[in-house]
C-alpha cells in the first residue's frame, strides 16, 4: 500500500509540473506576453492552494476513497482544457482548475499516516513524499521531451488518459477510511482559521517551507529560460537536465528517519543551509558557464526543499490524529502561495536582475526563515 500511494502521489502530482518546462513554449501559442508566461505556473499554484483550502480538509468529514476518486476523476477535464486552449485566458482557467484537482495527492498522503505506526511514521510518509517528489522532478523532463517529440499538447492530452486510468486503479485498490466525527463543511472551513493560531508548529513550519518552496520554484520556472537563452538549450536538452534533479528525491526517506529519530531540528537547519549553498551554485555556473553546476545547484535544492518538507509533515501530523487533513491542507495551502508569488516574479527578476539578481532572491528566502527558526519560540538547535 505504501507503493502504491508513493507512486500515485507521484503520477497526480505530476499535473501540476508539466507546464514549468514548457512556459517559453505555450506563451507565445496562446498569445500570452513574456511577463504573462510566468502566470501558467503561478495559476496552477494558486488553483492548487485553493484546493488545499477547500478541498482536503474534506478529508476529516467524507469517506476518504471516494473523495480521492471524485477529485482525481474531476482532473480529466481540466487537463483535456488545458490541451485544447485556444487562448491565453483559457490555458489560465485551465492551468487554475488543474492545479485545483491535483490537490488529490494531499489526501493520499494523511491516509498514508493514518495507516502507520507513529514509530514508523517519518519513514513511511518521506517514502512516500520521495514519490512525490520524483513525481514534481520527472514530469519536467517528461513534459520537455514529449513536446520536443510531438506538441506540448499532447502532454497534457496524455496526462488525461494517466488520470482517468488512475480513477478506476484507485477505486479498486484503496482502503476505505470514514473520518471520525460529524461535521459540516462550513464548520469544518472556519476551523482553518483557527488552526495556524491554535498549533504554533503549524504555522512555523509553513513558513519554513513556504520560503523553501519560494526558491524551489524560482530555480525550476527561471533556469529552463535561461538555459534556452544562454546555453542555447532545446526542450530536450531542458529534459535531460531536469532529469538530473530527480537525484534529490533520495533525502525524502533519510529526512524522514532524522525525523524519526528526533532530529528535526538539525534537519531543519541542514536543509534550508542547503538550499541558501544551491543558489551560491546556481550563480557560480552562470558566472563561469558551467552546466554542471547549475545541476549540482538543483540537486541540492530539491533535496533541501523534501528534506524540510518531509519533516515539517511529519511534525504537523502529530499534532492532532483527527484533524490531519484540515493541518495538511494549511501547510500545504500557505506554502504553495510562497512559491506561487515566487513563479509569478520569475520572469521580471529575470528581464530586470538577471540570473545573478535571481539566484541573490532565491539565496535570501531560505536564510530568512532559518533566522524565523532560531528566533521562534520553543525552537532548539
Amino acid at each position: 500500500m505504501v507503493g502504491l500511494l508513493a507512486v500515485s502521489c507521484g503520477i497526480i502530482v505530476a499535473n501540476i509540473y508539466y507546464a514549468q518546462p514548457l512556459v517559453g513554449v505555450i506563451g507565445p501559442a496562446v498569445g500570452l506576453s513574456a511577463h504573462a508566461a510566468s502566470l501558467i505556473v503561478s495559476l496552477t499554484q494558486l488553483g492548487y492552494a485553493a484546493g488545499l483550502l477547500f478541498l482536503v480538509p474534506l478529508g476529516d468529514l467524507v469517506e476518504n476513497r471516494k473523495l480521492m476518486v471524485l477529485t482525481v476523476a474531476a482532473s480529466v477535464p481540466a487537463l483535456l482544457l488545458t490541451g485544447l486552449a485556444a487562448n491565453g485566458a483559457m490555458l489560465l482557467v485551465a492551468a487554475a482548475l488543474t492545479g485545483l484537482t491535483s490537490v488529490a495527492v494531499q489526501m493520499l498522503i494523511p491516509l498514508a499516516a493514518h495507516l502507520t505506526a507513529e514509530a514508523r511514521r517519518g519513514r513511511v510518509v518521506g517514502t512516500v513524499m520521495s514519490g512525490l517528489l520524483l513525481g514534481i522532478l520527472l514530469s519536467r523532463p517528461a513534459a520537455s521531451m514529449i513536446a520536443d517529440l510531438s506538441s506540448w499538447r499532447v502532454v497534457f492530452f496524455l496526462s488525461a488518459a494517466l488520470m482517468a486510468v488512475m480513477t478506476v486503479l484507485l477505486r479498486f485498490t484503496l482502503p476505505q477510511r470514514q473520518p471520525v466525527g460529524g461535521h459540516h463543511y462550513g464548520t469544518l472551513l472556519l476551523s482553518l482559521l483557527s488552526l495556524p493560531l491554535q498549533f504554533p508548529a503549524l504555522r512555523q513550519r509553513a513558513a519554513y517551507q513556504a520560503a523553501a518552496f519560494g526558491g524551489f520554484s524560482l530555480f525550476w520556472t527561471g533556469v529552463p529560460l535561461y538555459l534556452s537563452q544562454h546555453f542555447g538549450y532545446t526542450q530536450r536538452g531542458i529534459a535531460v537536465f531536469a532529469l538530473v534533479g530527480a537525484a534529490g528525491a533520495l533525502a525524502a526517506p533519510v529526512a524522514g528517519r532524522l525525523a524519526d529519530k528526533g532530529h528535526s531540528n538539525a534537519g531543519t537547519v541542514g536543509a534550508l543551509l542547503s538550499i541558501t549553498a544551491a543558489f551560491g551554485l546556481a550563480w557560480l555556473g552562470a558566472a563561469i558557464h558551467s552546466v554542471v553546476l547549475l545541476a549540482l545547484a538543483g540537486v541540492a535544492l530539491d533535496a533541501g526543499v523534501q528534506c524540510n518538507l518531509v519533516i515539517g509533515q511529519r511534525m504537523i501530523y502529530m499534532l492532532h490524529a483527527n484533524m490531519r487533513s484540515r493541518l495538511n491542507g494549511v501547510f500545504m495551502a500557505i506554502f504553495f502561495t510562497g512559491g506561487a508569488a515566487a513563479s509569478a516574479m520569475t520572469s521580471s527578476l529575470l528581464i530586470h536582475g538577471g540570473w545573478g539578481g535571481l539566484c541573490a532572491v532565491g539565496a535570501a528566502l531560505p536564510l530568512l526563515a532559518l533566522a524565523y527558526f532560531v528566533t521562534a519560540k520553543g525552537s532548539e538547535l
